[in-house]
């Protein structure tokens, strides 16, 4: 089944340079590159991407890491994968959520750790259902900037202020 999901390189892997040993990795999947952009995370984007777990104690700690604020790089790679089964195989190239419960050769295991106040680094963020990726996915892109039409659009007259180059 054709699928596509939402990858996001975390400020960490970022402040690492692990970004090319990251997207090799991933390259081993197969599965096509339809969108991608580097970020800035706000605060609103970061509580919205991690709304299932507004009831944990950890959530502000992942919401500034999401941020960058731990790791002075406040941005984000995000990408969207699309082909075969790719939410499983983008997951199980990633590896488990925690580092070190992550298989060693998976991208969490070799390049993630647990800080010493317990905050999961773990470089990469990989949509879990397909549900979730399409939430996400609508999250961090416009129909737009996705080469391919994922997902029903419609047209709408907008009046916005935006800064352009000047």
């Amino acid at each position: 089944m054709t699928q596509q999901t939402l990858v996001l390189i975390k400020p960490d892997g970022l402040k690492k340079s692990l970004t090319g040993n990251i997207l090799t990795r991933l390259s081993e999947t197969k599965l096509e590159i339809i969108a991608a952009k580097m970020m800035r995370v706000s605060r609103e984007l970061a509580v919205e991407h991690y709304q299932q777990l507004q009831d944990r104690p950890f959530f502000e700690d992942l919401v500034r890491y999401l941020q960058g604020e731990f790791h002075q790089k406040k941005k984000v790679l995000a990408i969207v994968y699309w082909g075969d089964d790719a939410i499983r195989r983008i997951r199980e190239m990633g590896g488990a959520t925690n580092p070190e419960e992550a298989d060693p050769i998976s991208i969490r295991g070799a390049f993630g750790r647990i800080t010493t106040k317990g905050v999961y680094e773990n470089v990469i963020h990989a949509s879990s259902s397909e549900v979730e990726a399409e939430r996400e996915i609508k999250l961090w892109f416009q129909p737009d900037e996705i080469i391919l039409d994922l997902y029903p659009t419609k047209m709408e007259e907008l009046s916005l202020r935006r800064r352009v180059w000047s």
